[in-house]
Order: C-alpha cells, then sequence, then structure tokens
C-alpha cells in the first residue's frame, strides 16, 4: 500500500511517544478537553507500527535510508 518511509530510530520513538500518552491516558483520571487530547497517542502508535507516516509521504520526507542498487 503505503512505502515504508520510517527508519528505525524513528519508529521506535514514535512507538515509545505513542504508548506513554495512551497510559497516560488511561492512568490519569481527568476529564475535560486535555484529558481526551492523549488520545493522539494512537496516531504515533499506528504509524511506528505501519512504518509509514502519510505527512512525510505529503512532503516527501523520508528517515528510512535508502538502499542503492
Amino acid at each position: 500500500m503505503f512505502a515504508t518511509n520510517e527508519g528505525s530510530i524513528d519508529r521506535i520513538l514514535r512507538i515509545a511517544v505513542g504508548i506513554a500518552l495512551l497510559v497516560w491516558f488511561f492512568v490519569d483520571q481527568g476529564q475535560g478537553f486535555w484529558h481526551y487530547a492523549k488520545l493522539i497517542g494512537i496516531v504515533p502508535l499506528l504509524t511506528g507500527l505501519v512504518g509509514t507516516c502519510p505527512a512525510y509521504s505529503l512532503f516527501g520526507l523520508s528517515t528510512c535510508p535508502m538502499k542503492k542498487a
């Protein structure tokens, strides 16, 4: 579907940030906008697991090392 455009370090950081935000959401029993804003952690978690970022594709960026032919 989409070509991989995330390098290993980028993927690890995205997964870590996504998990941290989601854990914070479930541990903190707050309410209101800022509590539910932590659900944005789903986005970096999914993009890290999949290995592709739609925003990177849109802007033509890549952190994935390319193999020389």
